[in-house]
């Protein structure tokens, strides 16, 4: 009946098959006389999701998450996660061969500074780094009293034997009623900027920004609709993109040739050498170029401008055109998520249902819209103890029947080209216990909370993340992912710069998408997150002494209401659930075209009421 066509179950590689591979690099490292290395989970440009032939951390030690950092020494290795992986790596990395360590507090930098010795040559590949990571590790380097050696070729793709070819996916031209500005229009918003900066050029390393600012979309890497490509913007005469031409039909490079020269990707180092030549300033990201374009600017008499991205900001600022966009493909995946939720409340009880099933039959129901393109990354869907690992993602060996008393944890996206959608609902199978009910209940509130917060022009992220745990933090407990990540317009569900977190230092502006998705998660137990996607919009208030923003919430779902504890929410909680489950009625249930989900998506709408 269901199947899922952009998504795989198949295990990955892992553990202690993989160990010859470690005594094979170690090999290879003595051979260039090199006594370390560290291995990023990175590609040249920092994406999230990265081509197969770039995944050399899975390859080396089966670690598949998407942020992660290996560093492998003569006798030691580590592999270093974030608290979203912490029990995936020690499922799928071979612990007797790697310890795992923190990504984040304490960083790598100080497991290194411990480990390296004295005359140690620890190599890097300068670019699948930053300038700021390449300066970190010199400077762990430097205190350990070892060398940081940058290499010209990298010496794990000389010992993975069966490394992908990089790839070709088509690229596409993304209209103007999607797009809502031309490219003229984006190059002169950008070139304002650069004025500002006070630069000569400015290298765009980060392929969304390339996508956005030409209005293409492309098909490299999974999920994300991404042409892997450069462009060179200089502050007079024609940008240069660089790009692989047997990705490009003749229509599309007639499109991208109106507004730039179009070259190979291996004319940027010479471009950028030439122009660099001329003593020019040139403006980098921070956040995706890699130290190996900083070192050739400098190599070749320029002077390297580091900073954020200017385009990340003017990207992250939605038009009216993708608003609206956006708006219209929210709407047409509440049908698919209530065909789903009904499906799985008549479904689930019967004690037949696994997490793989849930998954085909959501993507499934995401396809008969017609629209779909691509699922926005893989569906989480974790049942029972599985839906306490935050990224889970299933597998055939992990594969849980779903039973009764458990809680089904799924977080899911769609990609269409007028908008992209995030959303994660925890569903009650059976009769959840009170335990299940207080968690939820709170993780709620905290959800309400973002949902309903006015705040000043300027806020940043980290200001309003606080909102999302207190009555977490209440009980003793927390979550170890921020609350919110930025959104793409037919781009990266994953969209910087703007996140709700104690990171997030961006002040939020109006035309900003942003996740809301406080969670909880009981280790071998279960796992709750409740996730909506929210636009910054201006705030009305009356008497208001300065510029007030509040979010408009663009999913349309029901919220699971056997979860809510009625006892422990306040009289204006329990409006906002009732007026939000009110719309979803109402907006959704004239798009439904079967009973049974109208049926069901009326008792799941109905009004609580709190006992008296």
């Amino acid at each position: 009946m269901f199947e899922a066509h952009f998504q795989t179950f198949e295990e990955p590689e892992s553990g202690v098959a993989l160990t010859a591979r470690l005594a094979a690099f170690r090999e290879e490292l003595l051979r260039r006389k090199l006594t370390g290395f560290v291995i990023p989970r990175a590609d040249q440009q920092q994406n999230e999701y990265v081509p197969p032939s770039d995944e050399r951390l899975a390859w080396l030690t089966g670690f598949t998450g998407s942020a992660g950092m290996a560093v492998v020494l003569l006798q030691e290795a580590a592999v270093f996660v974030d608290g979203r992986y912490t029990l995936q790596a020690a499922k799928q990395v071979d612990v007797n061969a790697w310890s795992i360590q923190s990504l984040v507090e304490p960083p790598p930098e100080t497991w290194l500074a411990d480990h390296l010795k004295p005359e140690d040559r620890l190599g890097f590949d300068p670019w699948l780094h930053t300038s700021a990571a390449a300066e970190r590790l010199a400077a762990a380097c430097a205190k350990a009293g070892a060398e940081l050696v940058a290499v010209d070729s990298n010496p794990l793709d000389s010992v993975w034997a069966e490394r992908p070819a990089p790839p070709l996916g088509a690229v596409s031209i993304h209209p103007l009623n999607y797009a809502g500005v031309s490219e003229a229009d984006k190059l002169a918003q950008i070139r304002g900027e650069m004025e500002r900066l006070r630069v000569d050029a400015l290298v765009l390393s980060d392929s969304h920004a390339v996508a956005w600012t030409f209005n293409i979309r492309g098909a490299d890497v999974s999920h994300t609709p991404l042409p892997l490509s450069y462009a060179l913007v200089p502050k007079h005469g024609r940008p240069q993109i660089f790009i692989d031409h047997r990705k490009l039909s003749n229509s599309t490079r007639n499109h991208l040739e109106v507004s730039a020269d179009v070259q190979e990707p291996d004319a940027l180092t010479s471009a950028l050498a030439n122009l660099a030549a001329s003593g020019a300033s040139i403006a980098l990201d921070n956040a995706t170029a890699a130290d190996a374009l900083s070192r050739l600017i400098t190599a070749a008499g320029g002077k390297p401008v580091r900073g954020a991205d200017p385009v990340a900001l003017l990207k992250a600022v939605k038009n009216p055109v993708e608003i609206k966009g956006t708006q219209t493909a929210h709407r047409r995946d509440a049908v698919a998520l209530a065909r789903f939720l009904a499906w799985i409340d008549r479904e689930a009880p019967k004690g037949k249902l696994t997490e793989i099933d849930t998954v085909e039959a959501l993507e499934t129901f995401r396809r008969q819209t017609g629209a779909l393109k691509d699922v926005s990354f893989p569906t989480i869907a974790g049942t029972g103890p599985n839906g306490a690992i935050v990224h889970y993602r299933v597998t055939r060996k992990t594969n849980r029947r779903i039973a009764l008393g458990d809680l089904l944890l799924i977080d899911s996206g769609a990609q269409y080209e007028d908008g992209t959608t995030d959303v994660t609902r925890t569903i009650a199978i059976g009769e959840p216990t009170d335990e299940m009910r207080d968690r939820f209940t709170r993780v709620l509130r905290g959800h309400i909370a973002i949902a309903r917060a006015a705040f000043p022009d300027g806020t940043t992220g980290a200001q309003l993340d606080t909102l999302a745990r207190q009555f977490l933090w209440h009980a003793g407990l927390d979550f170890a992912h921020g609350t919110g990540h930025g959104v793409g317009s037919y781009l990266s569900v994953h969209e910087g710069p703007a996140r709700i977190s104690k990171l997030g230092t961006t002040p939020l502006k109006r035309g900003m998408i942003l996740s809301n998705e406080p969670g909880y998660y009981k280790t071998d137990a279960f796992g709750i997150r409740i996730e909506n996607l929210e636009l910054v919009v201006e705030a009305h208030i009356e008497g208001a002494e300065q510029p007030m923003n509040e979010f408009e919430t663009l999913t349309l779902a029901p919220i699971d209401r056997r979860l809510i504890n009625t006892h422990r929410i306040s009289k204006r909680e329990l409006k906002w659930i009732n007026d939000y489950h009110a719309r979803v009625r109402r907006e959704v249930m004239p798009l439904l075209d079967d009973e049974a989900t109208r049926v069901w998506l009326e008792a799941a709408t109905e009004p609580l009421t709190q006992p008296q």
